[in-house]
């Protein structure tokens, strides 16, 4: 859930739609809705494409 939180407020931050951010990370648009939710389980693959769309490191987006 952390996760899913994180990429929402970078995603907005960046003025990004939810479709952007699944076309620039190579994902499914309705995926990212489901990960900022909470409702998806992410592999560590898809979470690192996900930190790299959003301009940050992986590591930042799992610190507390």
């Amino acid at each position: 859930m952390q996760f899913g939180l994180v990429l929402r407020h970078a995603r907005e931050a960046l003025n990004l739609s939810q479709e952007a951010l699944a076309e620039q990370a190579g994902l499914h648009r309705t995926y990212i809705g489901q990960v900022e939710r909470g409702e998806r389980n992410i592999s560590v693959d898809s979470m690192e494409r996900l930190a790299q769309a959003v301009g940050m490191e992986l590591w930042e987006m799992l610190h507390p």
